[in-house]
């Protein structure tokens, strides 16, 4: 089980559904599991995993409540937070604690690092909270916020997003922090490690075909996020 709108990683009318989709869908074939994909909004997808109706979904990151009901697959992707602003205005994560006054964008619901999020506690950072993250592109583009930060993939689908060119963006050229995304079944499955076991030997017969890596990049066009896959989905 899956949920929609998180283009690139997951979305029903992506090509495969996602590069994520891609990659759990081979990483299954590898390992000889017959598989159907469903599609649920994704907080109720994600309690009806946790009953066992769906016996895995796809892609979280790791959290000590979540790790205390669910087991995790090696690693479908590293996700590299960057800082998205315009290309005029450009903000880098050493420029954070120093900008006082400066409005972040992030969609609702989603949580900030901690670093972060003290800044805005703090009132150095002024948070805004659109519905989604291709809102925060817009709003970027039209002056209203400053800045947005998110997944490096995520990031650069919402900049596309807003139709404008690239270089009317600036992406940051560090990182802000990096988090791994899995596949996740439920601990109460009583073959909930065997799945994951059998997981990961088929997400590691992919790596080590290449496929993997040809996968990611199938997905990925802008040379910013080429460059990084590369250095960091080995």
């Amino acid at each position: 089980m899956t949920g929609d709108d998180y283009a690139p990683l997951t979305g029903r009318a992506l090509s495969g559904g996602g590069m994520l989709t891609a990659v759990v869908q081979a990483a299954l074939d590898r390992s000889g599991t017959a598989s159907s994909l469903a599609w649920q909004p994704w907080k109720r997808g994600y309690m009806m995993t946790l009953r066992g109706e769906y016996d895995a979904t796809y892609p979280y990151i790791r959290a000590r409540q979540r790790e205390q009901a669910f087991l995790y697959s090696a690693p479908l992707y590293v996700s590299e937070q960057h800082l998205f602003s315009r290309a005029t205005e450009a903000v880098e994560v050493d420029e954070l604690a120093g900008s006082s006054g400066r409005r972040l964008c992030l969609p609702l619901g989603w949580q900030l690092p901690v670093a972060v999020q003290s800044l805005v506690d703090q009132w150095v950072l002024v948070r805004h909270s659109p519905r989604g993250l291709n809102e925060c592109a817009l709003l970027l583009l039209l002056g209203r916020d400053d800045f947005f930060l998110a997944d490096l993939q995520l990031g650069l689908h919402a900049l596309q997003s807003t139709g404008a060119a690239r270089s009317r963006f600036h992406v940051s050229g560090s990182v802000l922090s990096r988090q791994t995304m899995h596949l996740i079944v439920p601990r109460s499955r009583p073959d909930a490690a065997q799945l994951i076991e059998s997981f990961d030997r088929g997400l590691q017969a992919l790596r080590e075909s290449g496929d993997y890596q040809r996968l990611i990049e199938s997905f990925t066009s802008d040379e910013v996020s080429r460059r990084q896959l590369t250095t960091t989905a080995q």
